[in-house]
């Protein structure tokens, strides 16, 4: 039986190659830059976003390295109602199948869920270091069968179509190194908080709110976007939306979306 594939949202974003099973029943397998084949895969993240547009609901599954797009089509499932019962944002994981479609002559890439379960910072971060294990391991696949000392074919496969050299997989490394110093970054201090850094990380996160202060809101992802590049980690700004929330201090004038009160 086949398992479930860990991938980054940062990588999996990225794909543009889709290879049909010899099965036509079964998905075809959507490959990665890293090498990953994912028809199951196994994930862990921020959900930041559900929008229900009648009978297809889309989410955003953000990990520190991108962002998963989640798409049911049916309205009426259990995984659905789960969804749409989960307040934003908030920890989950997923386990799904790897899918696609033509958009434009490229390929569009998405996960339909199979199963969502809350979850927490301990188990999100679980999951970004044996997802970092995992994804070294096929790096260093890669890495072989462009030094000549492996003839895998699916590793050559995803060489040949992505055109890859020792940089490009050098730059994984380097996304698998911030994937893993952000979940280290996470850990609570001994009071079950996040310390001195929980509250600068609230400061930040009402500046970016009130400086786009619009009629609909900010995105959650837009917010941890911008909490980032001024140095407060997903995690810790999760955290903080959660603290600015429960303090009267923000709301959600929508699922997904923060306005400051």
């Amino acid at each position: 039986m086949e398992g479930a594939s860990r991938v980054f949202g940062g990588e999996y974003e990225c794909a543009t190659l889709a290879v049909s099973a010899h099965d036509p029943i079964s998905p075809a397998w959507i490959v990665t830059p890293g090498g990953a084949w994912c028809r199951l895969v196994f994930l862990a993240g921020a959900l930041t976003e559900v929008t229900d547009n009648g009978d297809v609901i889309r989410c955003r599954l953000a990990d520190p390295t991108g962002a998963f797009d989640l798409v049911i089509s049916s309205r009426r499932s259990t995984v659905a109602d789960t969804l749409l019962e989960i307040p934003v944002p908030a920890f989950v994981t997923v386990s799904g199948t790897a899918q696609s479609y033509q958009r434009n002559d490229a390929l569009v890439v998405s996960v339909r869920p199979d199963h969502v379960q809350l979850a927490d910072r301990k188990t999100r971060d679980a999951w970004i270091l044996e997802t970092a294990h995992q994804t070294l391991a096929r790096l260093e696949r890669l890495l072989a069968a462009l030094n000549g000392t492996n003839s895998d074919e699916r590793a050559l496969v995803t060489i040949r179509h992505y055109a890859l050299t020792k940089e490009h997989l050098a730059d994984q490394v380097a996304m698998i190194e911030r994937a893993v110093q952000c979940a280290a970054a996470a850990v609570p201090d001994a009071a079950g908080g996040t310390g001195a850094a929980g509250g600068n990380a609230q400061g930040i996160v009402m500046e970016i709110l009130r400086a786009e202060n619009r009629p609909r809101g900010i995105a959650v992802e837009e917010v941890l976007g911008q909490a980032e590049a001024r140095g407060v980690s997903s995690d810790l700004a999760l955290a903080a939306i959660r603290a600015l929330i429960e303090d009267d201090e923000c709301y959600q004038p929508q699922k997904g979306y923060l306005r400051p009160l």
